[in-house]
């Protein structure tokens, strides 16, 4: 059976912000499949993946994507599954090109945006999980206990450093 999560990249350099989003659904018990999926240098991949991703299993896409990215845009304009998009940071912008291209989706054509950078490819992975935590009462409960690990770890008082 397909991993319920795709996770798609442009290229090979997205691998070090989008390794936060398999990592944090790893860490949720949530297989995924990673996949370098081209806009540009690999549209005929790029079509295939998206045309068939539903009939392939997937439930949720993560499209990761710099520079122009047009990869999250392109898949949710070729598949009905939610698309949630992460920019990636670029030298040239700082992200803001990529933010700039995966928010700004004509109507119709939806496309969850995230922040920039490893932020944003967990927030992407969270995301996942919860839609899919919707029909699964034991992803349900790793996510709330991921959740609550995480407001646990917040101190009540800074440390006195003096």
């Amino acid at each position: 059976m397909t991993a319920p999560i795709a996770i798609i990249m442009g290229s090979q350099s997205d691998w070090d912000t989008m390794r936060h989003a398999a990592e944090t659904l790893q860490a949720l018990g949530v297989a995924a499949e990673t996949r370098i999926v081209s806009a540009h240098r690999t549209p005929d991949r790029l079509f295939a993946f998206a045309k068939g991703a539903k009939a392939a299993g997937y439930k949720v896409i993560i499209a990761g994507a710099g520079g122009a990215a047009h990869l999250p845009g392109m898949a949710a304009a070729l598949t009905e599954l939610p698309v949630f998009g992460v920019p990636v940071e670029s030298k040239t912008l700082k992200g803001l090109d990529s933010l700039y291209s995966i928010v700004q989706m004509p109507a119709g054509i939806p496309v969850g945006t995230l922040a920039i950078g490893k932020a944003g490819a967990i927030n992407a992975a969270l995301l996942a999980a919860a839609v899919l935590a919707l029909s699964d009462p034991a992803l349900s409960g790793r996510l709330a206990a991921w959740r609550k690990a995480q407001t646990d770890a917040v101190a009540e008082r800074p440390e006195d450093k003096a």
